[in-house]
C-alpha cells in the first residue's frame, strides 16, 4: 500500500504537469496528499519541516544561478551576439549540411552558458530558413535543435555551465569539470548518433518525396543579419564563461580553505560555509557576471533600448524556473520520507546493486516522471547522495563519476512529453507532439543510453 501511494503521487504530478498546471501549486498538493494518505495526523509538520525546508535550501544554493544564466542569455539575445554567431556558423556549413550547422550553434549556445529555452528561440528563425532552403521538412527542427541544446552539451561536456552540470557539485563536492574524459566520450557518443539519424531521416523524407512543406504556422520571413557585431566579439563572453568558471573553480579553495568561519570576523550565530561544497556554484556565478559584463560593454547601445523591459521578463521567467525546481526538491523531500520511499528504494538497491547504475536508473527514472532534469536529479540525489557515496567509496569509485553519472542520466528520460523544454520547443516552431515528438524521443534514447555507455567505460577501462 505505500509503495502504491508514492507511484499515486508521482502519477498525479506527471498528469497534472502533462496538462499544463504549475507545479509550484500541484507539487506540495501532491506530496502532502502522500503523507494524507499514510498518516493524516503529519501533514503539517511535514509541510513546514521537510517541505518548505527542502525548497527553500534548494533556492538558497541556486537561484543566482537560474538568476545569472537568465540574464546572460537575455543580453547575448538583446546585443545580437546570438544572431551573429548563428549567422556566420550557418554561412560556414551552408544549406546542405543545415541539421550540422544548427546542432553546431546550439552547441556552441549551450555549452557558453546561454538558456536552453531562450536557445530554441534564438535558433527557430535560421533553422526554418535554411530547412526550407534545402526542402528538409521542418518536422525535423524540433529534434535538430534539442540534439544541440538538451543533450550533449547541457549536462556530458566537462565543464558546462548548464544547472543540470551543476546541481551534482554540492551532492559529491565535485566541480562542474568532473570525469571530462568520462563525460566528453559519452557526449561526442550521443553527438554522432544523433547526426546519423537526422541524416537518415532527412534522406529517408527525400526518397519519400516530402520536402519542407506548406501552411506551417509560426513561419518566419528572411532573417536579417545586417550590421550585426563581428562573430568573434560575440563569441568572446561565451569562451569568458567557460574560461572563468575553470579558474574561479581551481582559485576558490585556494583562496578560502576547505571552511570559511564567521568566527573570525566576529560573527557567532553564522555557521560556517563549507567551501568544497558551494565551490562550483560560485565559480559559475562568478563566470556568468564576467560574461554579462563583458556583453553590456561591448554591446551597450543595443541593450540598453529594450533593457529594463527584457531583463524584467529574464528575472521573472529565473523565477519561475527556480520555483518550478526548488517546489519538485521539495516534494522530493517529502516522498524521500515516506515509507512507500524506502521500500521502493530497497526495491532498486536488490536489484541494481551496483551504485552507478542504481544512480542512473533512480535519477532518469524521477527526471521522466517529473518531466525534468533538474528536479528528478535533486529528488534522487536529495534522497541517495549518502548511500552512493558509501557505496562508491567502498569500491574505490571517485566522485566525479558518479557526478557525471548523475548529471548523464538526468538529462535523460526528462524530455517525456510534458517536459517543459519540449512543450516550449514545439510551441515555438508551430509544431505539435504527433508531428515532431517522435524524432525528439529518439534523441532521449540516445542520450539516456549514453549514461549507461560512460558506466561501461568506467568500468572496463577505468577512465575517468
Amino acid at each position: 500500500m505505500d509503495i502504491l501511494i508514492i507511484l499515486f503521487a508521482l502519477l498525479f504530478l506527471i498528469f497534472v504537469a502533462y496538462k499544463g498546471f504549475s507545479v509550484i501549486l500541484f507539487a506540495p498538493v501532491a506530496a502532502l496528499l502522500a503523507v494524507l494518505l499514510t498518516s493524516p495526523t503529519q501533514v503539517l509538520p511535514f509541510y513546514s519541516s521537510i517541505f518548505m525546508e527542502k525548497m527553500v535550501g534548494f533556492i538558497k544554493l541556486y537561484f543566482p544561478v537560474f538568476l545569472l544564466g537568465a540574464i546572460f542569455g537575455k543580453v547575448v539575445a538583446l546585443s545580437g551576439f546570438a544572431k551573429s554567431i548563428t549567422s556566420f556558423i550557418v554561412r560556414i556549413f551552408g544549406g546542405e549540411k543545415a541539421m550540422i550547422a544548427i546542432v553546431a550553434v546550439g552547441a556552441i549556445l549551450t555549452y557558453g552558458g546561454v538558456s536552453l529555452f531562450v536557445v530554441a528561440f534564438a535558433l527557430y528563425p535560421f533553422a526554418a530558413e535554411l530547412f526550407k532552403a534545402a526542402d528538409i521538412p521542418k518536422r525535423l527542427i524540433p529534434a535538430t535543435i534539442a540534439l544541440g541544446a538538451f543533450t550533449f552539451t547541457m549536462d556530458a561536456y566537462p565543464g558546462s555551465p548548464q544547472i543540470q552540470n551543476i546541481i551534482p557539485t554540492a551532492f559529491f563536492h565535485t566541480d562542474a569539470w568532473a570525469a571530462p574524459w568520462l563525460g566528453f566520450t559519452g557526449g561526442t557518443f550521443i553527438l554522432l548518433l544523433g547526426i546519423l539519424y537526422l541524416q537518415w531521416q532527412k534522406r529517408k523524407a527525400a526518397k519519400a518525396g516530402e520536402g519542407y512543406g506548406k501552411n506551417h504556422i509560426n513561419e518566419h520571413n528572411e532573417v536579417a543579419t545586417e550590421n550585426l557585431p563581428h562573430p568573434l566579439i560575440a563569441i568572446l563572453p561565451l569562451l569568458l564563461v567557460g574560461i572563468c568558471n575553470k579558474l574561479f573553480t581551481l582559485s576558490i579553495p585556494g583562496y578560502y580553505g576547505k571552511t570559511f568561519d564567521f568566527l573570525t570576523i566576529g560573527l557567532k550565530d553564522v555557521p560556517a560555509v563549507d567551501i568544497p561544497k558551494v565551490t562550483a556554484i560560485w565559480a559559475v556565478e562568478g563566470a556568468l557576471l564576467i560574461g554579462i559584463v563583458t556583453v553590456v560593454l561591448f554591446a551597450f547601445n543595443r541593450i540598453r533600448r529594450d533593457f529594463n523591459t527584457e531583463i524584467n521578463l529574464s528575472i521573472g521567467g529565473a523565477l519561475l524556473a527556480t520555483l518550478n525546481t526548488a517546489s519538485e526538491y521539495g516534494f522530493g523531500g517529502v516522498i524521500a520520507s515516506l515509507p512507500g520511499f524506502k521500500a521502493v528504494s530497497a526495491g532498486i538497491a536488490s536489484t541494481f546493486k551496483d551504485p552507478l547504475v542504481n544512480e542512473a536508473i533512480t535519477i532518469t527514472t524521477l527526471s521522466g516522471i517529473t518531466g525534468s532534469a533538474s528536479g528528478g536529479m535533486s529528488i534522487a540525489l536529495a534522497a541517495m547522495h549518502e548511500t552512493y557515496l558509501t557505496q562508491a567509496a567502498q569500491l574505490g569509485i571517485p566522485n566525479e563519476v558518479l557526478h557525471r553519472v548523475a548529471s548523464m542520466a538526468s538529462g535523460g528520460m526528462d524530455t517525456l512529453p510534458h517536459n517543459g523544454a519540449v512543450i516550449t520547443l514545439l510551441a515555438v516552431t508551430g509544431l505539435t507532439h504527433k508531428q515532431s515528438y517522435k524524432d525528439i524521443f529518439v534523441m532521449t534514447g540516445f542520450k539516456t543510453a549514453g549514461a549507461f555507455l560512460i558506466i561501461c567505460l568506467y568500468y572496463w577501462l577505468g577512465i575517468v
